[in-house]
């Protein structure tokens, strides 16, 4: 008999489409012969539906043709499994079984925790870092705060919330100055490249500190590596066990990697792997060796599992390297890392699902409540 997986994809995200790219991607790629893969599909707002028409991208032209010959879903328990019922129909029939559920989104309110933490609620086993590990991977600000204090290096910061900047516009400005130009300003809970800005001096700090509050109310502010070098490293695994792949050199036309370089390019949207890359990376094996090693850490700093793609800014003359971002649910998986490593993509989603497969029965022995119920000696509540 077939694992039946749940591919959740979509949500409420400026990341929303590459979402889409990622998971058609891995369901093209998994072992049907293994797996049957049931799509579930979560619109921008937030609805979320079941179909084989989601299944073929050429069907995302036109979002609502598309949705209107899929039905609405919810995913819950029932009976003892977990099952995706027909939301519009009168009594809640089940439409389809899942063993497993397999995240592939990107950004807030998907990635960030909050679809991990209603999978969790409701029980069932899932691919991917659970809540902690993704909300806290999720803030630019909170990664850095955690991996310093691990002794692990990150580029010179400062950091405001929204309304800091509205009513001290002059003491933020005065700190960017201390902090010293050229600098990169961003959202701090966003990926992709979105609403990031390098900024060479003070003509437009502004104009790239409002970009970004238009897409977070937290921002971050970051010192410019020079004589930058872009990296990136995969890891996969659990608390348990963890490996590191080769890495990437990222390269790009422009002063920061866009989200115009990472996935539209030649107006040929692919995903990430549409990203001009070296496999693996032109630096020394020493260098690439920390680099995995401390990949590894940070892996286990912050509470990660399954594959993420750890992001890294390197000065090339000095050799100094920064922790930039973990991906939680890297854009493709970061599969084009380990088919230059030890598996290819196929492989990868099957270690990925046996991975979730172990950590689950792993914690199921552990005591999450009691079977006693001190309510029944309880007469009445005092007030």
């Amino acid at each position: 008999m077939k694992i039946k997986v749940g591919v959740i994809f979509g949500g409420e995200s400026v990341e929303h489409e590459i979402s889409i790219i990622s998971a058609l991607q891995m369901i093209d790629n998994i072992d049907k012969s293994i797996y049957e893969v049931i799509p579930i599909y979560i619109s921008k707002e937030r609805i979320w539906y079941n179909g084989d028409n989601l299944l073929d991208i050429n069907n995302y032209k036109d979002i609502d043709t598309l949705i209107n010959k899929c039905k609405e879903v919810v995913l819950t328990k029932k009976d003892n499994e977990f099952v995706i019922i027909n939301k519009n129909c009168l009594f809640n029939k089940v439409l389809k079984k899942i063993d497993i559920a397999f995240p592939i989104v990107h950004g807030a309110n998907v990635e960030d925790g909050t679809l991990q933490g209603y999978l969790d609620t409701i029980g069932i086993p899932y691919v991917g870092s659970k809540v902690l590990g993704a909300s806290i991977s999720q803030d630019k600000v909170i990664i850095k705060s955690i991996l310093k204090s691990n002794n692990i290096n990150v580029v010179d910061y400062i950091w405001l919330y929204d309304y800091e900047f509205i009513d001290n516009q002059n003491d933020i400005l005065n700190k960017v100055k201390i902090l010293g130009y050229p600098v990169i300003v961003k959202p701090a809970t966003l990926g992709s490249s979105v609403g990031i800005n390098y900024v060479k001096n003070e003509l437009t700090i502004e104009d790239a500190i409002n970009e970004a509050i238009m897409y977070d109310k937290k921002i971050i502010i970051e010192k410019s590596v020079d004589n930058l070098i872009e990296v990136n490293c995969s890891v996969i695994g659990d608390y348990l066990n963890s490996e590191a792949s080769v890495l990437e050199e990222v390269v790009s036309d422009n002063s920061i990697l866009t989200y115009n370089d990472k996935y539209i390019g030649n107006n040929k949207s692919k995903g990430i792997v549409n990203t001009k890359r070296i496999i693996p990376a032109n630096i020394d094996n020493d260098l690439i060796s920390q680099i995995q090693n401390i990949s590894k850490k940070v892996f286990k700093v912050l509470n990660l599992s399954g594959v993420v793609r750890i992001d890294y800014l390197i000065n090339s003359k000095t050799k100094e390297y920064y922790v930039n971002e973990p991906n939680t649910i890297p854009g493709s998986l970061s599969y084009y890392l380990w088919e230059k490593t030890n598996k290819n993509y196929k492989n990868l989603i099957n270690d990925l699902i046996n991975i979730t497969i172990k950590e689950y029965k792993y914690n199921k022995n552990k005591i999450h409540s009691f079977e006693t119920n001190i309510l029944k000696s309880i007469n009445g509540v005092k007030k």
